[in-house]
């Protein structure tokens, strides 16, 4: 399978596509290893680029345009000092999340700030989620100025 990045990705951010995909590959298939998936370094590699291909760029949750420029760029050591600041930088970095709480190449793209609040949530149990958020927020929302017609 040709895993050429896509051409939505920007120029900058294709000489680091091959490089990032075998890094998040070898990471996720050693994490679900060790939860009991049997899957390969190569399985994951390519059904994560599969998935960059399948989002045509964006969130699959969401729908939202991810950064692609981002990919390659995340510091641990620096996002340690940055706090909540620097979460927000990285809001649209494109992760890889699990379709399901199956371990297994499995996977769609999001940004890293859908897959933190995802977390291990199944996609039935984010959309209640979601809906349950939406259904609330009647509730806490501001009333809108009154010189405002609504």
């Amino acid at each position: 399978m040709d895993t050429t990045p896509p051409d939505w990705i920007p120029d900058a951010a294709k000489l680091i596509y091959p490089g990032w995909v075998q890094r998040k590959a070898v990471t996720l298939c050693k994490r679900d290893q060790k939860r009991g998936a049997s899957g390969n370094v190569q399985e994951y590699r390519l059904a994560i680029h599969a998935a960059v291909v399948a989002s045509e760029g964006r969130d699959h949750w969401t729908g939202e345009w991810l950064h692609w420029h981002l990919i390659g760029t995340y510091d641990n050591r620096e996002a340690a000092g940055g706090k909540g600041e620097h979460k927000k930088q990285y809001a649209m970095l494109p992760t890889i999340d699990h379709r399901s709480n199956i371990p297994a190449p499995d996977v769609v793209i999001c940004a890293w700030r859908t897959n933190d609040a995802k977390h291990d949530m199944s996609p039935e149990e984010l959309l209640e989620f979601c809906q349950a958020v939406l259904q609330h927020s009647p509730n806490w929302l501001p009333s809108p100025p009154r010189d405002i017609d609504v």
